[in-house]
């Protein structure tokens, strides 16, 4: 019987960061497995599925275990799976009632989600490698872009205490954490329903200051309009505060963006880029990108192809569109999916030429590179990089000097 659960966690890191939390609660269960489902797309619900069949297959004694966002929204999906013994809520996933031994003989417990108030903090110390470790301070959204179903799975937007990260930062670096990633399901709401209403880069400031061991903060996925001052003065002037912004873009052109409901335009996108670059020249830039959203004809894709170049951004994660049933987008007129998928190919290709200049520009720049592996981690604009000579020590922050751009990023030498 093992004591330590096996968890198949997909979608975001705020997942990932959740499937910790699961795994200190269903200690000592014995044979389970917990599956953490997205909902972000329909190939990762596909995934889900068939990584239950297949833990099915190869462990069929197991107690299966379904939550996330795909659970939370369409229980009934995923009862009727083999394997499966019980489907969790988002809500119910995080308290350690529901990972008793009585609790997992109830099949369904999924909660109105929509209904949540708070979210708790829960001390995570436990990350593959201790080198990087995720903080949950926000939960939720409260926009309603009209390609998104994730508000359904997470509910309103709510934010953790700033005394209850200081805390968990605290205890991850004592722990032995180097970095840690604040993260989120909408970053930037974070604090809008606390007193005083204070801002994502205001936190930053205050664990930065509190916790004055922590080496490295970085940010997850942001909305571009909603980065506060304190977030440019940070990254203006703080070396702990890391050179990295991932934007919540979407798409490069005004009328698809107009069509998405989001809260910014391409202007307000590039002047963003623009600052970040006028306080960081090295700064490292991603953003996340939907191709063949509903209504995008040829013309329109090539303004976003065209902006993506412009920009040169390179860490793009980009997605063919998923219609999401229950979203006004999945009842516009639709992309074909060959199409889809022949563009996300086109703007990937323009992100992997975009990073390949961006790495080269790092050539024979050294490098603070906070080891993952004895060969491999990721410098401060999280550019990664390969050690070339004798192995490091993993969680070591090495100076390290880049020689060679290789397919997917650096290759670099010890000072």
């Amino acid at each position: 019987m093992t004591t330590r659960p096996e968890i198949l966690t997909f979608g975001c890191r705020l997942n990932t960061w959740e499937s910790e939390v699961m795994r200190d609660h269903a200690q000592g269960l014995g044979n389970v497995i917990i599956v953490n489902t997205c909902a972000v797309t329909g190939e990762a619900e596909r995934q889900a599925r068939q990584a239950i069949r297949r833990a099915h297959r190869q462990n069929p004694d197991a107690r299966i275990v379904v939550t996330g966002c795909a659970a939370q929204i369409h229980p009934e999906n995923w009862t009727s799976l083999p394997g499966v013994t019980r489907v969790l809520g988002n809500e119910e996933k995080l308290k350690a009632e529901s990972w008793s031994p009585a609790a997992l003989a109830e099949p369904v417990a999924v909660s109105d989600i929509m209904a949540a108030k708070e979210t708790a903090a829960h001390l995570v110390t436990e990350f593959a490698g201790r080198t990087r470790a995720f903080v949950q301070v926000q939960q939720g959204c409260d926009h309603r872009c009209t390609f998104c179903i994730i508000p359904f799975g997470r509910g309103p937007s709510r934010s953790v205490p700033v005394g209850a990260v200081v805390e968990q930062v605290r205890a991850l670096v004592q722990a032995g954490y180097r970095e840690v990633v604040l993260t989120g399901v909408d970053m930037t709401s974070w604090g809008a329903d606390l007193p005083g209403k204070p801002v994502l880069g205001q936190l930053c400031r205050r664990v930065l200051r509190l916790v004055p061991e922590l080496e490295r903060l970085r940010l997850s996925s942001v909305d571009p309009v909603e980065i506060d001052e304190d977030i440019w003065q940070l990254l203006e002037a703080e070396p702990r505060f890391m050179p990295y912004l991932h934007l919540s873009l979407q798409a490069g052109s005004d009328l698809i963006l107009k069509r998405m409901k989001r809260r910014h335009l391409v202007a307000d996108a590039a002047s963003v880029v623009a600052r970040a670059r006028s306080l960081r020249p090295d700064i490292g830039i991603g953003a996340d990108i939907i191709a063949g959203f509903p209504t995008e004809d040829e013309a329109l894709f090539e303004q976003t192809r065209a902006f993506l170049a412009d920009m040169a951004l390179p860490y793009l994660h980009v997605f063919p569109y998923s219609e999401r049933e229950g979203t006004p987008a999945a009842r516009m007129r639709a992309v074909p999916v060959p199409q889809r998928k022949a563009r996300a190919a086109s703007l990937r290709a323009v992100g992997a030429a975009s990073a390949a200049r961006y790495y080269a520009s790092l050539l024979g720049q050294p490098q603070r590179v906070l080891m993952e592996t004895p060969t491999t981690g990721h410098s401060e604009q999280f550019a990664p990089v390969r050690l070339t000579g004798a192995e490091a020590t993993v969680g070591d922050i090495l100076s390290l000097l880049p020689v060679a751009v290789e397919e997917g990023g650096l290759v670099a030498e010890r000072i």
